[in-house]
């Protein structure tokens, strides 16, 4: 192990690879809500989050699991659709706080073209909140609809898209 005077020990979540601090700053510099999309093996979540210096502060959340259990989503949590309405439902309720605008945090995933994380950001623009964003990164409108997946998941992404949106 490394000793001595001049040497510094790195925070623990960026020893651990948690957390870019770098990129971290950046977004906090903004000042502006960013939304925080983090995913599993099974769920997608979306966080609005505003920073203060006591700790950040959550404004409002959504997580895929809630498809299933206030929209009967018969499908998996962890699809590309999933993501999307996930970031509708939490786009919905961060315009419903009084949140317009924010800024993407991804954390230390890697932004891949037509990602979950880019479809709940196509999510959450559907829902009305302004985000700066590259078109081009956006899955393309089938993939989102789950043209992929299943014939009928179509039909089922619609209705509960409505149900957000509309306020059913």
């Amino acid at each position: 192990m490394k000793q001595g005077p001049r040497y510094h020990v790195k925070p623990r979540r960026q020893r651990e690879g948690k957390t870019d601090y770098r990129k971290r700053l950046k977004l906090l510099r903004s000042r502006k809500t960013r939304m925080v999309v983090r995913k599993s093996l099974k769920n997608t979540q979306v966080q609005f989050v505003e920073y203060y210096e006591s700790g950040d502060n959550i404004v409002a959340s959504a997580i895929s699991k809630e498809l299933v259990s206030k929209y009967k989503w018969k499908y998996s949590t962890s699809t590309t659709p999933a993501a999307y309405l996930t970031g509708i439902l939490a786009g919905k309720r961060a315009k419903d706080k009084g949140i317009n605008e924010c800024v993407l945090d991804v954390g230390r995933y890697l932004p891949v073209t037509g990602s979950k994380i880019f479809a709940s950001l196509k999510g959450a623009l559907d829902a009305g909140v302004d985000c700066p964003h590259n078109e081009e990164k956006l899955p393309n409108e089938d993939r989102i609809m789950g043209k992929h997946l299943d014939k009928n998941i179509m039909s089922a992404v619609e209705d509960i898209k409505n149900k957000i949106i509309g306020g059913k």
